[in-house]
């Protein structure tokens, strides 16, 4: 499969796009079981980043990331999303997306058996003493304990990720499904009853009476969590017309005041990975290592505040080293997450010459390949020579691959929704056929779709597909590969059907179609959000104590020498 460059324009599915859709797609639509009797499938990430992210739970929340890319590139073909993050939304709900939560509980026995590997998440003086981040400890005082995981005092990156999860989908989808009241399971098999919009109020509710932040694990609270969940409330007001993300700019203001400091000359001193306000103690790495925490915010802070977000990148990578044009990228790093998140903040950023030297290191170290069946799967193995690639990096690694710069904060800024309302091709036997392009060109009032054979060894099989919401499927001219094409026909007076060989093809529709009325605005139909957050929607009290060490805010000089920066 080709190596992409940096100044790459994205108006196709690549190769490697479509090989990380069909691998997503497997793990999406294969059965397994997660409930408490069960187990994930062994693709399911349960490694990395140990030991706070190694929970399935994360390759759900992060393989999610692709989808809004992947649909904005063919937004007249949203099917094979729809179902992808209808299964990831399922899980969602389970015992084993809840797993830390609902078996962690109390105090870990094993306090002071910890690895040495996980010690640099673990303020120094509270080591042999304090649990590392991933042992969520539910039950513990002053919270006790609390069987709902969505509903609780803490397990923010719980709701948090599955917010922008549900919201996600609701972005690919046009579908409210989950606006209606559906089930998660809490501790003891227990069940309780949700709908998006209460879990995005309870989290926006949450997050203006704590101006600190949410826990997640209980006493940590994390900024990137928080930023995750803010980012999560943002595209739901995207798609629903909602005002729920307000809260989010007052918590920004928190953490430039406590989480991070900046030295004398205006450079990173330290950022958190954590603040814990019970101890009174905010973690950050040792040395340059701090420079991580900053990284690890940034597909989250971005897409919400530009500024801030620019001004974490330009200090992360130049404490690092990495945006030095001099300096050779030849280390490769243990845990790719943090090399992975820097590509995708150059790369979103349009940073071309910081984004050419990082992926001279994945290309070179991280093992990009094909795998599976006729080698139609693509990811990186990081030679690790593990079955399966992983899917938290993966992901973050995919995301430059689908998108030109911007693409992500577009996402949240400027989402399409129009596309709801447009022609749209359904019924598109995947994995046997796919599509590398479908979108409507407005200005010719023509449909472009190009296909292929996602199964390389079902090419040549007749196959049919739809396309839908035409003005007038009477008026309709389908031309394929340059040719009057004869073999469609009519299904009703807003939609047709062609019949075509599995294979390569470039076929234009000429539709009629242009947006020169307002459209209909599908997500206005369900705009109504509930005035309170229902059911665990309890008020949350504020218990912040002050973080300790001396903290620069981030001053108005120290954005102004961002202002480079492509995203300002």
């Amino acid at each position: 499969m080709s190596t992409p460059t940096a100044t790459d324009s994205v108006t196709e599915l690549s190769d490697r796009a479509r090989g990380w859709l069909r691998f997503v797609f497997d793990k999406a639509t294969t059965p397994d079981d997660w409930s408490v009797d069960g187990e994930p499938a062994a693709w399911w990430d349960r490694d990395s980043t140990a030991p706070m992210c190694s929970f399935p739970r994360f390759d759900i929340g992060e393989m999610s990331y692709t989808l809004p890319l992947m649909s904005d590139v063919t937004p007249a073909w949203r099917e094979v999303y729809t179902q992808i993050s209808t299964a990831l939304c399922e899980r969602h709900t389970t015992f084993w997306a809840a797993v830390d939560w609902l078996s962690l509980i109390g105090p870990d026995p094993n306090v002071d058996r910890y690895p040495p590997e996980w010690l640099i998440y673990i303020p120094e003086g509270q080591r042999g003493r304090y649990e590392p981040p991933g042992w969520t400890g539910n039950g513990r005082e002053p919270w006790g304990l609390a069987p709902d995981p969505v509903g609780a005092d803490g397990n923010n990156f719980f709701r948090g990720w599955f917010n922008l999860l549900l919201s996600a989908h609701a972005y690919v989808s046009g579908d409210t499904r989950f606006r209606d009241p559906f089930q998660i399971t809490g501790y003891q098999d227990r069940r309780f009853t949700w709908t998006h919009q209460e879990i995005a109020t309870f989290i926006s509710a949450q997050l203006a009476e704590r101006p600190e932040g949410a826990h997640c694990e209980n006493t940590k609270i994390w900024p990137a969590c928080v930023s995750s969940a803010g980012l999560g409330l943002k595209l739901h007001d995207a798609v629903y017309g909602t005002a729920l993300h307000t809260s989010y700019d007052g918590w920004v203001q928190f953490a430039q005041e406590h989480y991070m400091a900046l030295d004398r000359r205006g450079e990173l001193d330290w950022f958190a990975l954590y603040y814990d306000p019970l101890v009174g103690e905010v973690c950050t790495p040792p040395d340059n290592l701090s420079a991580y925490g900053a990284l690890i915010v940034l597909p989250y802070v971005l897409p919400q505040r530009p500024d801030w977000g620019c001004q974490l990148y330009e200090l992360a990578m130049r404490r690092l080293g990495w945006s030095d044009p001099q300096a050779r990228m030849n280390e490769f790093l243990p845990d790719p997450r943090f090399l992975a998140i820097a590509l995708q903040a150059a790369h979103e950023l349009g940073d071309e010459v910081t984004e050419e030297r990082l992926r001279e290191v994945v290309e070179r170290d991280y093992e990009p390949r094909a795998f599976g069946d006729e080698s139609t799967r693509f990811g990186f193995f990081f030679g690790w020579g593990e079955e399966y690639p992983r899917g938290q990096p993966n992901a973050l690694l995919m995301m430059p691959e689908l998108g030109g710069p911007g693409a992500w904060s577009r996402v949240f800024n400027a989402p399409n929704l129009s596309k709801f309302d447009e022609p749209t091709v359904e019924g598109v036997d995947y994995p046997s056929l796919g599509l590398s392009v479908a979108r409507n060109d407005h200005d010719a009032g023509e449909l472009h779709v190009r296909t292929y054979a996602a199964t390389p060894s079902h090419a040549g099989r007749t196959t049919t597909w739809r396309v839908t919401q035409l003005p007038d499927a009477a008026k309709v001219r389908v031309v394929c590969d340059g040719q009057d094409f004869p073999r469609w026909h009519a299904t009703g007076d807003h939609e047709i059907e062609i019949d075509l060989e599995i294979g390569d093809h470039d076929v234009r529709v000429s539709t009629g179609y242009r947006p020169d009325r307002p459209a209909a605005d599908r997500a206005g139909r369900e705009r109504s959000v509930a005035a309170g957050a229902g059911a665990g929607a309890a008020t949350a009290s504020s218990r912040l104590a002050t973080p300790s060490g001396s903290v620069a805010p981030a001053s108005p000089a120290a954005i102004a020498a961002v202002a480079s920066c492509r995203c300002c």
